[in-house]
């Protein structure tokens, strides 16, 4: 059994999304809380831009809920930097207890899950959790310096410069996490660090499979299936190994990193990034949530764990996904 059923339904108070330029011309434009018209956000560095927009993200996060910083019990946080370093940094201007995660691109669903745990076992009353990223600061730490000006191939992703944050309390909304799925290390084979949607496919159908058989649900349950940042290859990839499964997820599927960017077939395969499920998420879905034009969601964040160590040494890439159920209630 690799879900919990959270018995008291933990609720999402609030949410707080900041997205660059290039993600704002896109779908998530006209939900987000801060349209950034500069990718560094006025600092000198890409990593400092990146800490910043995930600080932003906390404490609009905290001022949408209607609360101050003492009421949150904790932090949780990470990013993909070496050592989490934007959400540590980002912690250290907050007077909460913080616990630092990393899950790649599924910290959000992580984050999400661990908080609505303690909340539920009733050890906190408010936690956030949040995540981000940033093209510049992502494309240095795992592929290419960016001065070099390599060609990007056709399976690539775009790494989105965004961040997002979700409060998660025992009251305040009618929106709740009811069930969350902890995802397995999945090895699909895959050494092209280009290529994360086929890498990280694999693990998203085990975590889908596996929480439709803990739960006793279906596909058809769900109003919408949304996964992290798998881009267009790789969430064709995974309709069909669901279906190699016996599910069928046609219908209901939308991937984050397929939909966040206006214009797809210039960027290639979509978004991924911490920052992509986190701004998608708590945005454009949540959006679509409170005004109960969805009622059942199934969140699922995938993430990639390669280091630029492990490829330089010929590892294949070990992915993850951990998956939370939303309903509104």
């Amino acid at each position: 059994m690799r879900t919990i059923e959270f018995k008291n339904k933990p609720r999402i108070i609030s949410t707080g999304t900041v997205a660059g330029p290039k993600e704002c011309a896109g779908i998530v434009g006209e939900y987000v809380d801060k349209r950034l018209t500069d990718d560094k956000f006025g600092e000198s560095t890409y990593e400092k831009a990146e800490c910043k927009m995930l600080t932003y993200a906390i404490s609009k996060t905290i001022e949408n809920a209607g609360v101050e910083e003492k009421d949150v019990d904790m932090l949780i946080s990470g990013d993909l930097l070496n050592q989490i370093i934007s959400a540590s940094f980002s912690a250290r201007d907050f007077d909460i207890p913080f616990l630092g995660v990393y899950s790649a691109c599924s910290t959000m669903s992580e984050g999400m899950a661990i908080g609505a745990g303690f909340v539920n076992a009733g050890y906190a009353d408010k936690i956030v959790s949040a995540t981000g990223s940033h093209f510049s600061s992502a494309e240095r730490q795992y592929r290419y310096p960016l001065e070099l000006g390599n060609t990007r191939p056709p399976q690539s992703q775009w790494t989105v410069t965004g961040a997002g944050g979700v409060m998660i309390g025992r009251e305040g909304s009618d929106i709740a996490i009811t069930h969350a799925t902890f995802g397995r290390v999945v090895d699909f084979g895959i050494t092209d660090v280009n290529n994360m949607g086929a890498a990280m496919a694999p693990a998203a159908c085990d975590t889908i499979r596996a929480h439709m058989k803990d739960t006793g649900r279906s596909v058809a349950d769900y109003d919408l299936i949304v996964t992290g940042d798998l881009g267009a290859l790789g969430s064709r990839i995974l309709k069909d190994l669901t279906w190699e499964k016996g599910m069928d997820i046609q219908k209901n599927h939308v991937d984050c990193g397929e939909i966040i960017y206006k214009v797809v077939e210039k960027e290639f395969q979509g978004g991924s990034g911490a920052g992509c499920s986190a701004v998608v998420f708590n945005s454009y879905i949540m959006d679509k949530l409170k005004k109960r034009t969805l009622k059942r969601v199934l969140f699922v964040a995938t993430g990639a764990l390669l280091s630029t160590v492990s490829s330089g040494q010929g590892e294949s890439i070990p992915c993850i996904s951990h998956a939370v159920a939303i309903e509104v209630i």
